[in-house]
């Protein structure tokens, strides 16, 4: 055979190829290959180490033929097959990329012997079983994992994800804690343990975990998780070194090899500018089923105005066959599925449908798609409503908020722009179910009289100075019960426990199960007082609560998760029940708890505030965001850098 050199045989030359791959001559080992590959088309050698040099440049449909190749040629080779799940499971394919790596892990040597095998294959199984909803398959998998290596932190810690996402966080807490001893770098674990403690309301150790998180942040010396910084008493400022320093070692990473150098998508041919044309905006979720989320923007979607916006969808998440999902699918110009797709696709995909803006509803919460967080999908990019603060990236051009959530003053904590709304930065849906049957208190679990403050937020966003707080609150009330969202077995064990610690019976705490929407909603109407989180407050929680009619006392703090709750009551028209510390929180509650009068006005002034407020009124909603969308355009096509600006109010 001949190539720019000459070799005896294709064992010679596969031998050459190899050395020029370990010397980071990528483009030349390629070329070796082929030529191995035009002479010997069944040279598996020559296959499977083209696949591997061809990801490292970044095209990956050739690796994946070549990899696919390879396993043709030669069944046996566990390398390429868990080379080619690798590149599957980065491309979204995750089912084929899990029967793959549990392929190659009965292939490798050894496996079977417990003492000798590499555990790492098997957690990265146990991790894609987990992605994919097989969470016992998931938890079975992983055990064996740390069982053949009970000092690797990683297996640890994807059994702490495993046994979280099977409802067990005391176990998933333990897991976590394990992880952070093996291994004291992985800071990450820090931020696990502390999300799982507080789900099942564990607040052992709790301040001096929050002291961890904040000195990590503070010393730049690891991983943050950023949802995790804004359920404790962190500043802005922390916040977002924590995005910041998460985005560079987390989500650039997660992108694909040529998704590194990708440079800012083009204009689409034809783009609208100035007055004229229809833009054409894309959301972008894993929320678009029976989700807070989409329970607060369905309408907004029903309501853009066809002659100026074109909307699409790219959902990434579940269809669970609900109402609230074919309404979704029936309110976008065109509703994409994207389960499966890599970040290529989707990329093609928006091109095709010549997106001009790509609104991100996700953020650093749960089932994000780090590829696509890590490129530029359009050419202006917006983070909206489903993250409560900054992702730390220039990628994200703009963020949508308002003067309470996001003020001016607070632009240096954000990589993205401001875009100040006029009234709140939340849309509501005022096809929100309202008339469903009240049940009676006996059904909820409620004593037939007394005072009934209700706190329906997450468990997770209680802390122990907010329990105290509400504990004093009870103490003050006689007769009074505290109704909570139920926190599972032992949350509600626990928080029985610190009642009776700070001298108030347990039973006097009420748990509420969860149930469908509609019958939520009128659970409501059973309560006195909503009762708020702090410092993550309220987001459509207090939006139900208003909706329903019930008042409800938070705090304002520093952050956009801190503020949330204050804005929302401005733009329902009841700010007298936003306080700034501890002490006016409490003394409110209690206050009102013996002012029946004072409370019926409140409820009065929220019933009229469903047609009135502007935090019921989507269409004036939608017309604000669309203003800011075509002034984001605007820049946008005069070669503008992207600049905070406030939306002028109609």
């Amino acid at each position: 055979m001949s190539t720019a050199r000459h070799f005896a045989s294709p064992a010679e030359a596969l031998g050459y190829a190899l050395t020029l791959h370990q010397n980071g001559r990528h483009a030349e080992c390629g070329a070796v290959c082929r030529a191995i590959l035009a002479v010997k088309p069944d040279h598996h050698g020559a296959s499977f180490l083209l696949g591997v040099t061809a990801f490292t440049l970044g095209r990956i449909e050739e690796s994946q033929r070549c990899l696919a190749l390879t396993i043709a040629l030669k069944p046996d080779l566990a390398d390429a097959c868990l080379n080619l799940a690798l590149l599957l499971r980065r491309r979204g394919r995750l089912a084929e990329s899990a029967a793959l790596q549990a392929r190659a892990i009965r292939l490798a040597p050894g496996q079977d012997d417990a003492g000798q095998a590499d555990a790492g294959p098997i957690t990265i199984l146990g991790g894609m079983l987990r992605e994919l909803g097989r969470v016992a398959a998931a938890r079975a998998v992983l055990r064996r994992a740390v069982a053949q290596a009970p000092d690797d932190a990683e297996a640890w810690r994807e059994s702490g994800h495993a046994l979280r996402d099977a409802g067990e966080p005391g176990a998933a807490a333990v897991a976590y804690g394990r992880t952070y001893r093996l291994d004291p770098g992985r800071t990450e674990s820090l931020g696990d343990r502390l999300h799982a403690a507080l789900s099942h309301c564990d607040w052992s150790g709790y301040d001096a975990l929050c002291r961890e998180v904040l000195a990590v942040i503070d010393s730049g010396r690891g991983i943050a998780l950023p949802l995790l910084t804004l359920l404790i008493d962190s500043s802005p400022a922390q916040q977002d070194r924590a995005a910041r320093h998460f985005h560079r070692a987390v989500v650039q990473p997660a992108a694909l090899p040529q998704a590194a150098a990708a440079v800012p998508v083009a204009p689409p041919l034809g783009s609208p500018s100035g007055d004229g044309g229809r833009l054409t905006v894309a959301y972008l979720s894993a929320d678009f089923h029976e989700h807070a989320t989409a329970y607060l923007a369905a309408e907004l979607f029903e309501l853009h105005d066809r002659d100026r916006f074109r909307v699409v969808a790219c959902s990434y998440g579940p269809d669970d066959g609900s109402p609230t999902r074919r309404r979704l699918e029936a309110a976008f110009d065109a509703f994409h599925d994207i389960r499966g797709c890599d970040a290529e696709q989707v990329q093609a995909l928006l091109a095709a449908e010549g997106a001009h803006i790509l609104v991100d509803l996700k953020g650093y919460t749960r089932h994000v798609r780090f590829d696509l967080l890590a490129r530029r999908l359009a050419p202006v990019q917006v983070a909206y409503l489903g993250y409560p603060g900054t992702m730390g990236s220039d990628v994200m051009d703009y963020v949508i908020g308002d003067r309470f959530v996001t003020p001016p003053d607070h632009q240096p904590y954000y990589r993205e722009r401001l875009v100040i709304m006029p009234d709140s930065y939340q849309v509501n849906d005022r096809r929100r179910p309202l008339d469903a049957p009240v049940p009676d208190r006996a059904a909820c679990g409620l004593p037939p009289d007394g005072f009934v403050f209700c706190a329906f937020n997450a468990p997770f966003k209680i802390t122990p100075s907010l329990f105290g707080l509400w504990m004093r609150v009870l103490a003050r009330v006689p007769g009074s019960v505290l109704w909570l969202q139920q926190p599972g077995r032992d949350g509600a064990d626990n928080l029985r426990r610190e009642a009776a610690r700070r001298g108030v019976d347990p039973d006097r705490l009420v748990f509420a199960l969860h149930r469908p929407q509609a019958e939520h909603l009128a659970r409501y109407r059973l309560a006195d007082l909503f009762l708020d989180s702090f410092p993550y407050t309220g987001h459509t929680t207090v939006s139900d609560a208003l909706w329903m009619g019930l008042p409800v006392v938070t705090r304002f703090g520093d952050t956009f998760a801190a503020r949330v709750a204050a804005g929302l009551l401005n733009a329902a028209g009841l700010p007298e029940t936003v306080t700034t510390s501890f002490d006016g929180y409490e003394a409110l509650a209690v206050r009102l708890a013996g002012d029946p009068a004072t409370l019926a006005g409140y409820r009065r002034r929220l019933a009229a505030a469903r047609t009135t407020a502007p935090l019921f009124d989507s269409p004036r909603f939608t017309r604000h965001l669309e203003r800011a969308f075509r002034t984001m355009w605007d820049r946008h096509a005069a070669g503008l850098q992207p600049a905070s600006f406030t939306v002028p109010s109609l």
